[in-house]
């Protein structure tokens, strides 16, 4: 292990067999990783692959209780960048060893960019000072202003709080923290899972821009494939704790060797078309301590064999720097069973009105939003700046757009949370009354008591509604979880089925509109596909209608009839989603559609 695959040049971070336990057994089981200068690994999963307590065990920030073993070598600077004043030029690191040398590690050879800058920066602390924290000797000030240069944003940032900034700056704001020690390696675990398409764009130029200028290493964690396909020039693909497949990032995404890769690459929704039905990973990921002497895929292979079951599968050379763990290693995978055709979008013409040959048929307007305005107390500018909106019974209408743009102050509005300033907004045609509209969040872990079990929560919703808790066990059965479930807590559940209960639960008052508010943007692609399928199968079988706010244009090709693109609290384009996302007529929606990866609307 002396040089790296994607460029030649010898490793800044060598790792070998690293392992890291937990009282309940093994966490990760025996991973290698090199990463050269200048060069980005993408490291991809399913949440529970182990992806998160890698990049920890590498920055010795692993939680109590857990351990890590194994061997981490950062080589001797370039003699341009060594600096005496910053430890030993190479360090070898025994990961067994409590304590360690992480002072010198953290910091000035490896940074960790975590998801979250809100909850990863001081919220008492200025911006400046955090950058500064890693900066020593005269002149900070000036250091601090050059850096917060170098991520774009202006020297009085330096004075502000990290609630006083967009979500956006303050990512830009933790990555100057970052490099305030100049480090030689990046690690950035979902950096811009929480960021809309347009500032994900922007903060993965600026990474890739500094890692240039830097000549860094960056190992970029993410469960979003088309990130990693259009910024990796390496992929390792982790499961269970277990690397199953590594290799050029292409080779590994196109010619997938292991049938996990190929079959979560197909999980990914294409931004070009819709599919009848988007295809998933039947059944979880194991805990990876869980797994015997067996391929940790082969409950849920679909080309599982007699022999997958009786001994771990070696990653073995598939094709020149390409390794799968696979006993089909060598062999191409066959395509996975269909698990549906391709389907065009339907032919909707407005608000409830679908073509069908030469006839048209209308159905009865279920929401109407008209002249929506808001503003919040000290806001400069309106969050809702004159909205109008329809949605017909039945329908599923997407509403897209950046942070801030005011989809969610909207989608609140629309279910009472807020309450509008000026307009009309009308449900089945009257502005009063009960309205039998639900909200499903983003983060159903936060939205779901912990205290109490999942019976208990969706009992609550019954009986708010007026319906007996005797029909729990048929809400579950409804989002197509066992009846059993009601006795677990949220903590004891999957995100999925965390957010299937969320659903389950708006679902309680017999609603007739369910909103969904970036329902899908924390989940894995698998999952997602999983619960994008489910709301398809609970609008053909309830009749439900569906507003669904997301920034992923993608998601809103795969479930909305029609699109309303927001732009600074206005609507500045709508109609049929295959229309307006695939031939634009407003300039901001072109550049929401070109900030995403060109090889995700490729597919």
């Amino acid at each position: 292990m002396t040089t790296s695959t994607a460029t030649g040049r010898a490793p800044l971070l060598a790792v070998r067999d690293l392992r890291v336990t937990s009282a309940a057994g093994a966490v990760v089981a025996g991973l290698d990783l090199t990463v050269a200068p200048g060069e980005t690994v993408a490291i991809v999963g399913e949440s529970g692959s182990g992806k998160s307590m890698t990049v920890k065990a590498l920055t010795g920030l692993l939680p109590e209780g857990v351990r890590a073993s194994g061997r981490m070598d950062l080589p001797a600077r370039d003699p341009g960048r060594a600096d005496p004043e910053r430890g030993p030029a190479g360090l070898e690191i025994d990961l067994a060893v409590p304590g360690g040398a992480w002072r010198e590690v953290r910091g000035s050879r490896i940074a960790l960019l975590l998801q979250d800058p809100f909850t990863s920066l001081s919220p008492v602390h200025r911006c400046g000072e955090q950058i500064g924290w890693a900066i020593s000797g005269a002149g900070r000030g000036e250091r601090v202003a050059r850096l917060l240069a170098e991520v774009g944003l202006p020297a009085e940032v330096a004075g502000k709080y990290p609630f006083q900034l967009s979500g956006g700056m303050r990512q830009r704001v933790a990555i100057a923290a970052g490099l305030a020690a100049d480090p030689d390696l990046l690690i950035a675990d979902e950096p811009t899972t929480a960021l809309d398409v347009t500032t994900q764009h922007e903060v993965l130029e600026l990474i890739a821009r500094l890692q240039r200028e830097r000549d860094m290493g960056l190992i970029l964690i993410t469960h979003d494939l088309r990130l990693a396909r259009s910024r990796a020039d390496r992929v390792m693909v982790m499961y269970a704790g277990r690397l199953i497949e590594e290799g050029p990032t292409a080779r590994v995404l196109d010619a997938p060797a292991h049938p996990y890769t190929a079959r979560l690459a197909a999980c990914d929704p294409p931004l070009t078309h819709r599919l009848a039905v988007l295809p998933t990973i039947p059944g979880s990921v194991p805990r990876p301590w869980s797994v015997g002497a067996e391929c940790a895929f082969a409950e849920r292979c679909a080309f599982v064999t007699d022999a997958c079951r009786t001994a771990e599968p070696l990653l073995v050379e598939v094709a020149d720097d390409h390794r799968a763990a696979c006993l089909r290693a060598g062999t191409a995978v066959p395509p996975a069973p269909a698990a549906a055709a391709d389907a065009p979008d339907p032919r909707v013409t407005g608000p409830g009105e679908t073509r069908d040959g030469d006839a048209a048929t209308a159905s009865p307007l279920l929401l109407s939003v008209e002249g929506a305005a808001k503003r919040f107390p000290g806001s400069a500018v309106p969050a809702l700046d004159g909205v109008d909106l329809e949605i017909a019974a039945g329908e599923a209408v997407a509403v897209v757009g950046e942070s801030g743009s005011g989809k969610t102050t909207l989608a609140r509005c629309v279910v009472g949370l807020e309450q509008a300033d000026a307009g009309r907004i009308t449900f089945h045609g009257s502005a009063t009354g009960a309205r039998r509209v639900q909200i499903v969040f983003q983060d159903p872990y936060s939205a779901l008591n912990p205290g109490l079990t999942i019976g208990t929560s969706l009992a609550e919703a019954l009986r708010a509604a007026g319906r007996p808790k005797s029909e729990v066990g048929e809400l579950l059965e409804l989002v197509g979880l066992p009846a059993a479930y009601a006795r677990r807590r949220p903590r004891a559940l999957s995100g999925g089925e965390r957010q299937r209960v969320a659903i389950a639960r708006a679902l309680a008052p017999r609603a007739d509109l369910l909103v969904c508010d970036e329902s899908v943007s924390a989940l894995d692609v698998s999952v997602q596909a999983q619960v994008l399928n489910l709301l398809a199968d609970l609008r053909r079988r309830l009749g439900l209608t569906l507003l669904f706010i997301t920034h992923d244009l993608a998601v809103a090709r795969q479930i909305a009839d029609r699109v309303y693109v927001m732009h600074h609290g206005r609507v500045v384009e709508s109609g049929p989603v295959d229309s307006v996302l695939g031939a634009p007529a407003h300039e901001y929606t072109q550049r929401l559609l070109a900030s995403i990866p060109a090889a995700d609307q490729a597919d």
